[in-house]
This record gives C-alpha cells, structure tokens and sequence, in this order.
C-alpha cells in the first residue's frame, strides 16, 4: 500500500514540477492549477470510504436531510444517495455555522445534486465531511435541471 501511495505521491509531485515553469511563465495561472487538482480529487459518495483523512471534493445527490434542533451541537445532516440511517455518505453541518447559510441547509439542499469539499472523516462506520461553510458545498445545477 505505501509502495502505490509513493508512486502516487511521485506522479503528483511530477505534474506539479511540471507545471512550475508555466505558472512562471504566466501560461497557467494558479487558478488552473487548483481546478485541476479539484477534478483530480472528486469522488462519487460511494469512493469517499477508501479516502478518509483526505481533503477532496465527494459529489452526490442529497437523499435526506434533517436538522436535529433538540441534539448537542444542533446538526444538520445531509445524507447523500441513500437516506439516514443507511446513507453513504453525510455531510455535517453544525448548529455554530447555520447561520452563515442565507437558507436553510436542509430545504436549500434537499433532492439536489451538490459537491462538498473538505477533510473526509468516518463516523460510526459512514464518511462524512463537516462543513463550516456555504463555500463548502456546491450544487451541481446541470444535473439538477429538469429533464424534457
């Protein structure tokens, strides 16, 4: 496991060294290179598992959501492809944060597909990201559009 890790670790290192002289050149702006690491690190919600520790983009469609206004901290939860309690994966959002949110987590997401960036950790079995900020997650509006 290592051994691929290094090798992994190689081939991104690489791309950077790469990448270096565009970025002095002015042929890449940084912006690119942050996108490209972004696309690099997007998961489904079903690949979040095997990525736990590491910061990444998990995308999927939002199954259920619940604000637990009575629960310690006052979380929300965002299930995403399958609903509570056999959820693939949870996106967490703290009661501390809600309000940085000009619409409730819990209705502005429901039934959408969204992306959430952040650390990957494990909860009682389940991958979750906690999300500190709207900045955090976004919708994915092409697979939200209504089909004709």
């Amino acid at each position: 496991m290592s051994s691929v890790l290094l090798r992994l670790g190689s081939f991104v290192l690489a791309i950077q060294l790469a990448a270096a002289p565009l970025l002095a050149q002015g042929v890449l702006s940084r912006a690119d290179t942050q996108r490209h690491e972004q696309r690099q690190n997007t998961l489904s919600a079903n690949q979040a598992k095997d990525h736990v520790g590491e910061k990444a983009t998990v995308c999927g469609t939002v199954a259920s959501s619940r604000y637990a206004a009575s629960s310690h901290g006052q979380p929300t939860f965002l299930n995403l492809e399958r609903p509570y309690p056999i959820a693939v994966f949870t996106v967490v959002i703290w009661g501390s944060a809600r309000a940085t949110f000009s619409e409730a987590p819990e209705v502005a997401y429901r039934d959408k597909k969204i992306c959430v960036t952040g650390v990957i950790s494990l909860y009682r079995g389940t991958p979750q990201t906690v999300v500190s900020t709207p900045g955090m997650i976004a919708v994915d509006n092409k697979m939200n559009q209504p089909r004709n």
